[in-house]
């Protein structure tokens, strides 16, 4: 049994730590949970963080790690007894090193992915990982989840631009991870094990992080397409001609467009009602110029069948604005109302079945269905909404078993029900009915050897106590 993050406990943490528990360390953004919290901490260094684990240990008191709070499922609240303590990274946010010659930053946890990218900038490198949250979302919690983003089509996720990571494990102990190494072949790779843990097995506090040179010439189109068929060969086409040179392959639906113009009118639409869109950004060598090679493929397309109208940037802001509509969409989502949210993957070759044969089945539910995402790396944003005229409360009743039809379709072809957001607290009994039995077992007994006394985000990945 845990206990709650009392006075007694208070007393026992390093001095100045503590923060008055206001209502923004207690809310998620989708408004799903209200979280609580006896107390909340936010540490000046590591040695602070190792203190307060300790002394959360000693007490058995429930830690809840939190970044910059961005998180879609769940992972940052607690809406359980008893009151854990919320465990802030806000004031961990120093830049440690930069290493240009070797393309590697090192960061405190708490450091926003707009500062990693800012100070990478000023250091003539490019950190890829790109989110529309990165102003808020802290580089923690980024490596917490294994956030994905735009770029991991050419980059990867976080898990493949984090080289060494510095953390703090359930016992208070600190591993000392931070190397620049592209090769290490020591053993189990701890790093790897707390990416993507969601803070179940301990706390990130700093990471070694891999930078890239800035490709010199970049381009940005949008490209209306007959299908998502036509799109994916397009995808094939695009990355045959520009030869690793595709950085982002934007799937858009006309639902989304219309969500835009709807509550977002303001925001410029190149390709206003278009069924189906991609946005395509390339990054190219010196000497190669991209608005050319994305011309040639524009007509090499349209040739094809694959395309049927396009934009192709001219300037830095008319690319700008193709990414604000895009990063737009979820907030024009949100101001709808959706009725449940999914964030999937899929085999590519399965991605243009699944979004026809769920699009069949969902048919007669009475919603309005917005398909959209990276389609270059087979993960999609497939989210449901009322029909006009009719509210989320209209589906309350019908919602949990609406996600469970998707899901199912999902993992039918081989798919993922969590491709970026994580699992949180969210698809816990997801991944208990669809994980792997295995798989599963092998989590538990990490866990359990870790965190033996289910301190670490009790509730988070794996149900309480598991």
């Amino acid at each position: 049994m845990l206990n709650p993050a009392d006075e007694a406990l208070a007393a026992c943490l390093p001095e100045g730590v503590l923060r008055e528990v206001t209502p923004a360390y207690l809310e998620e953004p989708r408004g799903r949970w209200q979280g609580q919290a006896g107390l909340v901490a936010a540490p000046r260094n590591t040695a602070e963080v190792a203190a307060i684990v300790r002394a959360c240990a000693e007490a058995r008191v429930a830690i809840v790690p939190r970044g910059g709070g961005t998180g879609l499922v769940g992972g940052q609240v607690m809406p359980d007894a008893p009151p854990p303590l919320i465990l802030s990274l806000e004031r961990m946010t120093a830049l440690r090193a930069v290493f240009p010659e070797e393309n590697v930053l090192v960061a405190e946890a708490g450091m926003t992915l707009q500062a990693v990218r800012d100070a990478a900038e000023a250091a003539g490198r490019l950190f890829p990982l790109s989110l529309a949250s990165q102003g808020t979302a802290a580089i923690g919690g980024c490596l917490a989840t294994n956030a994905g983003g735009v770029t991991a089509l050419r980059y990867g996720t976080a898990r493949a631009l984090c080289l060494g990571i510095e953390a703090v494990l359930p016992d208070g102990s600190i591993v000392r991870d931070l190397k620049r190494l592209r090769k290490d072949n020591t053993g189990y790779d701890i790093r790897d094990l707390l990416i993507g843990a969601e803070g179940t097995l301990g706390i990130i506090t700093a990471a070694s992080l891999r930078l890239v040179v800035p490709p010199p010439g970049i381009g940005t189109a949008m490209l209306q397409v007959p299908s998502p068929e036509a799109a994916l060969t397009l995808l094939s086409l695009a990355e045959g001609r520009m030869a690793g040179g595709v950085t982002a392959f934007e799937l858009i639906g006309g639902q989304g467009l219309a969500f835009l113009a709807e509550v977002l009118p303001e925001i410029r639409q190149p390709l206003p009602g278009a069924e189906w869109s991609v946005l395509i950004e390339v990054g190219l060598p010196e000497g190669l110029a991209p608005e050319a090679a994305l011309e040639a493929l524009l007509v090499d397309a349209m040739e094809r069948g694959l395309v049927t109208d396009g934009v192709i940037a001219q300037s830095g802001a008319q690319a700008a604005g193709f990414w604000h509509l895009r990063e737009h969409i979820p907030e024009a989502n949100r101001r709808i109302g959706a009725v449940a949210s999914h964030d999937i993957s899929l085999p590519l070759s399965e991605v243009a079945g699944f979004i026809r044969n769920a699009g069949e089945a969902l048919a007669d539910e009475g919603l309005r269905i917005n398909c959209f995402g990276h389609l270059g790396d087979g993960n999609l944003h497939y989210n449901l909404f009322p029909a006009p005229g009719r509210s989320r409360a209209d589906y309350d009743d019908r919602r949990k078993a609406l996600s469970q039809r998707v899901h199912q379709m999902v993992v039918d072809r081989g798919g993922s029900f969590s491709a970026e957001h994580g699992v949180g607290r969210l698809k816990v009994s997801d991944l208990e009915r669809w994980g792997d039995p295995v798989r599963l077992a092998a989590m538990r007994a990490i866990k359990a050897t870790l965190d033996p006394l289910g301190i670490m985000n009790p509730g988070a990945v794996l149900s309480a106590g598991a």
